[in-house]
């Protein structure tokens, strides 16, 4: 039975560093794909929320892009087609070898990557490759229990409860960011990552179910 692997990875360990710098606001998710070819893993990728004019310089620069090419544009939102630097795909090829698919790939600061492998030694296996240092959040059996309910992580739905104890989302605000930082130990930074992420996956798993 397959496994599924989420973890997060710096993008200074990954891709992307210094055109996701430039851009602080900016989500980038990945086009899913099913390959076994180091060039079509990760090759178009979604920006949006931020500055896509400083984006686009910045990733001219970035040393994880090899080339880049704007397949779309429109109001805010853009789609690019990617061919990634050596160090980058080294990475992708420790995916490639333990026949891992990329079921999800997003990233703000830092990746969100999220694969499904064959069985738990293709995930140790992929686990020994990756040249990154890694957090992994979560790995489990595709048939056991559920993923999760409305895709949420564990420490997304976390921050999103004790956010709304606390009155994060009262009107008038009753807490701030730096107040669930210091009740669950974290960086603000992290805070705000678990926030977007999961009202994004709220979003994508109730509203946009039957759309």
């Amino acid at each position: 039975m397959s496994f599924i692997a989420e973890f997060s990875i710096p993008a200074d360990d990954f891709a992307l560093r210094t055109a996701l710098d430039a851009a602080p606001d900016m989500r980038v998710e990945v086009e899913r794909l099913a390959t076994h070819s180091r060039e079509w893993v990760m090759p178009f990728l979604w920006a949006s929320g931020g500055d896509l004019d400083r984006f686009e310089a910045a990733m001219a620069d970035d040393e994880t892009v090899s080339e880049v090419a704007t397949l779309d544009r429109l109001d805010g939102t853009a789609l690019y087609m990617i061919e990634w630097s050596e160090p980058v795909e080294r990475q992708v090829d420790a995916m490639i070898d333990e026949h891992a698919i990329v079921q999800e790939a997003v990233a703000d600061d830092e990746w969100f990557l999220k694969l499904r492998f064959a069985d738990e030694d293709r995930l140790s296996g992929f686990y020994d490759e990756l040249e990154s240092d890694f957090e992994l959040h979560r790995k489990y059996r595709t048939t056991g229990p559920k993923e999760g309910e409305f895709g949420l992580t564990p420490e997304q739905r976390e921050t999103l409860v004790l956010a709304s104890e606390l009155g994060y989302f009262s009107v008038p605000r009753e807490a701030t960011v730096e107040d669930i930082a210091d009740r669950l130990g974290i960086s603000t930074n992290s805070v705000s990552q678990r926030l977007r992420r999961g009202h994004d996956a709220l979003v994508r798993n109730t509203l946009l179910v039957n759309g």
